[in-house]
C-alpha cells in the first residue's frame, strides 16, 4: 500500500517573502497617495484661492476611480496583473513628479493637477482588483483571512498617517507633498519587481468586447446567491452610514461642538479602523464569517442611535471609533469567501463590482444625509439612518445564502450556498 504524501505546511505570512514585498510596497505607497490627495486642496487654495477649483481636483480623484472601476476589473482578468499593478505604480510616480516639478518651476494650473488627479483616481481603481485578484495566488486558503485583514490595517494606516502627515509635508514646502507621493510609489514599484505571482492559465478563445466582458462579470456576480445579498447588505449599510456621517458633523456644528472636537470625531474613524482591522482575524475565528457579518452589521444598527444622547465630540469620537471596530471584521469573511468562490479569471471583475457598487452607495450618502439634515430634526434623521442600518441587519441575519457561511467542508473551504 503506497503511503500518502506527506502534507506540506503552508509558509507563515511573516516569512512569505512575496505577501511582505507586496504589503510593504502597498503601505508605502498609500501613505504617499493619502499624503498626495490632502495635499492637493491645499496647493489649489494655495494658488487661486477657489474653493471651487479644490473641488474639481478632489472630485476628480472620485470620479476617475468611479469611471474606471467597472472596466478595470475586465482589464485585470484580461492582462497580466503583476504588470497591471508596475503600471499603476509608474503612472502615479512619473504624475506626481510633474507636479513636483511644475510647482518647483511656479508653471503648476489647476488643470496639471485636474490631469494628475485623474491618473490617481484611475491608478487606484486599476490596482485594486488586480491586487485583490493576486491574493489567493500568493497565499494558502487558511491564511487568506489573515491577509485580506492585513491588508485593511495597512489601507487604514496609510489613510490615518498620509492625511495626518500630508499639512505638515505642505507646510515645509508645496511640493513635499506630491515628492513624498513620487518616491513611496518608486520603491513600491521597486519592491513590485520582485514579488513572483504564478503565470495564469488564459482562457481558451482570447478575450471579447469590453463591454461584453463586464456585463459578463455583473451577470455573474448577480446570480450567485451569497456574493449577491452581500453586495446589497453592504450597498444599503454604506448609503445609510455614510448620511449618518454627514447629519453627525451637521448636528455638532449646530449644537456648538468646536471644530477641533469634529476633527477629533474624524480621526476616531482611522483609529477605530486600524484597530479593528488587527483584530478581524482573531473575531474572524471566534464568531465564524456568518456570525462576524451579523455581530458587524447589528453593532453598527445599534451603536449609531447613541449619539442622540451625546453632545461631546469627544464622546461622539469614542462612540465613532467602536462603530468603526467591527466593519473589518465583516470585510474579511465576505472578502474571503468571495475570493474562494469565484473562478481566477473573474476575481478583477468581481472586486470591481463590489468596490463601484460601494462607492456608488458611499457617494450617494452624504446626498441623502444632507436632505435629511435639512427635513428633519438632527436626533430624528439619526434614527432615520440608524433604522436603514438595521434594516441591512435583518436582511443579513436571515438570509440563507449567509447563514451557510456557517457551514464548513472537510477542507476548510466555504460550502457553496444552495
Amino acid at each position: 500500500m503506497t503511503a500518502a504524501p506527506p502534507v506540506t505546511e503552508p509558509v507563515p505570512l511573516a516569512r512569505n517573502r512575496d505577501y511582505r514585498l507586496l504589503w510593504g510596497g502597498q503601505a508605502l505607497s498609500e501613505f504617499g497617495f493619502h499624503a498626495a490627495v490632502i495635499g492637493f486642496p491645499l496647493l489649489v487654495l494655495a494658488l487661486t484661492g477657489s474653493g471651487a477649483a479644490s473641488g474639481l481636483v478632489m472630485g476628480t480623484v472620485a470620479a476617475a476611480q468611479m469611471v474606471v472601476g467597472l472596466p478595470a476589473g475586465v482589464l485585470v482578468d484580461r492582462l497580466d496583473r503583476k504588470a497591471v499593478m508596475l503600471g499603476c505604480e509608474a503612472a502615479q510616480a512619473v504624475s506626481a513628479i510633474s507636479l513636483v516639478a511644475a510647482v518647483w518651476s511656479g508653471a503648476a494650473t489647476v488643470w496639471h493637477m485636474v490631469v494628475v488627479a485623474a491618473v490617481f483616481g484611475a491608478s487606484a481603481a486599476l490596482f485594486a482588483p488586480a491586487e485583490n485578484a493576486s491574493l489567493p495566488a500568493l497565499v494558502a486558503d487558511g491564511q487568506l483571512p489573515t491577509a485580506v485583514a492585513m491588508n485593511t490595517a495597512r489601507a487604514s494606516m496609510g489613510q490615518l498617517a498620509g492625511t495626518a502627515t500630508g499639512g505638515f509635508l505642505f507646510a515645509a514646502g508645496r511640493f513635499v507633498p506630491f515628492l513624498v507621493d513620487a518616491v513611496t510609489h518608486t520603491l513600491s514599484f521597486v519592491a513590485l519587481l520582485f514579488v513572483r505571482l504564478p503565470r495564469r492559465e488564459r482562457a481558451p478563445g482570447g478575450p471579447g468586447p469590453l463591454r461584453r466582458e463586464a456585463l459578463a462579470g455583473l451577470r455573474w456576480v448577480w446570480r450567485e446567491p451569497r456574493i449577491r445579498v452581500t453586495v446589497v447588505c453592504a450597498v444599503v449599510l454604506n448609503l445609510f452610514f455614510s448620511a449618518y456621517y454627514l447629519v453627525i458633523i451637521v448636528l455638532a456644528e449646530s449644537r456648538g461642538v468646536p471644530s477641533g472636537e469634529v476633527g477629533v470625531m474624524a480621526a476616531m474613524l482611522g483609529v477605530g479602523g486600524v484597530l479593528g482591522a488587527l483584530v478581524a482575524p482573531v473575531l474572524h475565528r471566534r464568531l465564524g464569517p456568518y456570525g462576524a457579518i451579523v455581530a458587524v452589521f447589528w453593532a453598527l444598527a445599534g451603536l449609531a442611535p447613541v449619539t442622540v444622547l451625546l453632545d461631546s465630540g469627544y464622546l461622539i469620537g469614542v462612540l465613532f471609533a467602536l462603530i468603526a471596530l467591527f466593519p473589518p471584521a465583516a470585510n474579511t469573511a465576505i472578502m474571503t469567501d468571495q475570493l474562494l468562490r469565484t473562478p481566477d479569471e473573474l476575481r478583477g471583475r468581481l472586486t470591481s463590482t463590489l468596490v463601484l457598487a460601494c462607492g456608488a452607495a458611499g457617494a450617494a450618502g452624504p446626498a441623502l444625509g444632507g436632505s435629511l439634515a435639512q427635513a428633519l430634526p438632527g436626533g430624528r434623521a439619526i434614527l432615520l439612518c440608524s433604522a436603514g442600518m438595521a434594516a441591512a441587519a435583518v436582511l443579513a441575519t436571515l438570509s440563507p445564502a449567509l447563514r451557510a457561511l456557517s457551514r464548513r467542508a472537510e477542507d476548510g473551504r466555504p460550502v457553496p450556498a444552495g
